[in-house]
């Protein structure tokens, strides 16, 4: 390294002059050193003795140069590379954090203390509406749930959680119900100094729920010496319906077909009891659209149905940044109608610029619309605002994957999985990262682990023919289409498009616009279908998607200038 060299450098001058008397002063003979004056010039050796020495000092240089040309063009520019991006994620984040300072918070969910220990949904309800409500002051950085969440169940003191999650400030606090009774207490730490600003206990009838919410929010902010809200937020939703929405977004939580359909029957409840309550609306359109996307509806259905409610939510709340994101989000995966998705994420900005999720979808849009500097720049924004998101990390992982990031990538990929384990699609993603670096033993370990049976196969068949191993990569792409060719003809396509096989990756994709699949939306920035890009059918396809070169520059979009 630099430090070598200059040591180098450093012993080669304090030797150098030495070196150089010793040189005028001695002769090497036969017999040995002696001193110049004292040998005989008539059987002097100095002609042969100064050629010996001429190549072992030209040896010596040529290391030396060699050495010095390697560190400089091959070994300093990658590490100057590393350096500077390492310095600019540092300097961007500590420009985030400078910016809020004292005025920065993260709510961890409020511990159940309940007899039965059955009310871990109503304690954790409470804490995310305390983070939504502290959301709306201006000028306070508020870390989003699934970050302050992520240390749930674990023993770890506040200090070390702030210190993960860059705040100044936790609050942290229990729900015990019993009856009609309620009994909240709150706490906001210093996390710095590990002592608490201020502390409170509330016990009063569970119908006072919301009061106690507005109370406990006014109060932070007040003793974090920022401006009172000046737009207090009023509840009038029923609590029983208040209780059933915290139960239907905890249920819908667990991501898997029977909670999906708990959860919905849990959110029509609650509007059933309270027509008005918007996030029971935001929560069931949500809900709609992951049963599409998750492959247990037809894309038909539940985006279709997720349009509904959501145009419900935006009638009740014309300003619900996220309601006009996820109409944004249907509108690119559903409609295939970029345009359109772009207008609805240009006011979800403008209504929530701050918001990681509405960063986040702006982001992926960008993306497909072949904005990869945009869309890493409001990935990262999001990342800085939800740092253990695990979809925002798997994201910025694949981004980082197709732009040639390999490092960033892995390192990205590999922290989604320490979150959680069995994450789908991570492992596959980690396999293309290493497929797409030629490294095919690494890339086949991770497809082996990916606990989505598809995608094994798909990565199977990707991995065996980079490696030259044909009937492998046949008999896996078989597999393939005979289980899953209904469902996942995209995948399919991908595959015989990185085999170049352009005549059957074409009828794929024509197979994937028929199905109307979400994920036909990647096709611009995905890199296994390099081989496609020189076929006249390519650009005859996109434009046939509207998704060709000319069409997506048309496109106006202005994502927010961090």
């Amino acid at each position: 390294g630099p430090g070598a060299v200059r040591n180098v450098i450093v012993m080669l001058a304090i030797g150098f002059v030495p070196a150089m008397v010793f040189a005028w002063l001695y002769e090497l003979t036969p017999e040995g050193l002696k001193l110049e004056k004292d040998v005989d010039r008539s059987v002097s050796i100095t002609p042969q003795t100064g050629k010996r020495l001429d190549r072992i000092i030209i040896a010596v240089l040529a290391v030396a140069v060699i050495y010095f040309a390697v560190d400089k063009f091959l070994i300093d520019p990658g590490r100057d590379a590393t350096s500077i991006r390492e310095a600019a994620e540092k300097a961007r984040s500590e420009v985030i954090v400078d910016a809020y300072g004292e005025q920065s918070i993260a709510v961890l969910p409020f511990v159940d203390m309940s007899p039965d220990g059955d009310q871990e949904y109503f304690s954790d309800g409470i804490a995310e509406e305390l983070i939504n409500f502290l959301a709306k002051v201006p000028d306070l950085r508020v870390i989003s749930r699934s970050s302050a969440f992520s240390f749930k169940g674990e023993k770890i003191d506040v200090r070390a959680i702030a210190g993960k999650l860059r705040v100044a400030h936790v609050l942290e606090g229990s729900l015990r119900v019993s009856g009609d009774r309620l009994r909240i207490t709150a706490q906001l730490i210093d996390a710095r100094s590990d002592t608490h600003l201020w502390s409170q206990t509330f016990d009063r009838e569970f119908g006072d729920i919301f009061a106690i919410q507005d109370e406990i929010a006014a109060e932070v902010v007040a003793q974090l010496k920022d401006r009172l809200l000046t737009d207090q937020v009023t509840h009038s939703t029923n609590p029983e319906a208040y209780a059933l929405f915290l139960q239907a977004r905890h249920v819908s939580r667990l991501a898997a077909a029977e909670s999906y359909e708990q959860s919905i029957a849990l959110f029509q409840q609650a509007i059933d009891m309270e027509p008005m309550m918007t996030e029971a609306w935001n929560g069931l359109s949500r809900t709609y659209v992951n049963m599409s996307v998750a492959g247990i509806w037809p894309p038909e259905k539940g985006f279709e149905l997720g349009r509904k409610a959501t145009m419900r939510l935006l009638t009740l709340d014309p300003e619900h940044a996220i309601g006009h994101s996820r109409l944004g989000w249907i509108a690119m995966a559903y409609d295939r109608d970029l345009e359109s998705a772009a207008q609805y994420m240009q006011q979800a900005i403008s209504l929530s610029p701050n918001d990681p999720a509405v960063a986040a979808n702006t982001g992926t849009l960008c993306i497909f619309l072949g904005r990869i500097n945009d869309g890493i720049d409001l990935y990262e924004f999001a990342l800085e605002r939800d740092p253990v998101n695990i979809s925002i990390r798997v994201g910025l992982g694949q981004i980082y994957a197709w732009t040639g990031r390999y490092d960033d990538a892995l390192a990205m990929l590999q922290s989604s999985l320490l979150l959680s384990p069995d994450l789908l699609y991570a492992n596959y993603y980690i396999g293309i990262v290493h497929l797409l670096n030629s490294n095919y033993e690494d890339a086949m370990a991770a497809m082996q682990v990916e606990p989505a049976e598809h995608m094994r196969f798909v990565g199977r068949s990707l991995v065996h023919f980079a490696a030259g191993h044909k009937e492998e990569s046949d008999a896996a792409l078989r597999d393939l289409i005979e289980l899953y060719g209904a469902s996942y003809p995209y995948q399919i396509a991908t595959v015989h498009a990185y085999r170049g096989d352009a005549d059957r990756a074409f009828e794929w994709l024509a197979t994937a616009e028929q199905s109307n699949v979400s994920t036909l939306v990647e096709i611009v920035g995905d890199p296994l279908f390099a081989n496609l890009h020189d076929d006249p059918r390519w650009v005859q396809f996109l434009r046939q998607i509207g998704k060709a070169p000319e069409q997506l520059d048309a496109i106006k979009l202005e994502p927010p200038r961090r």
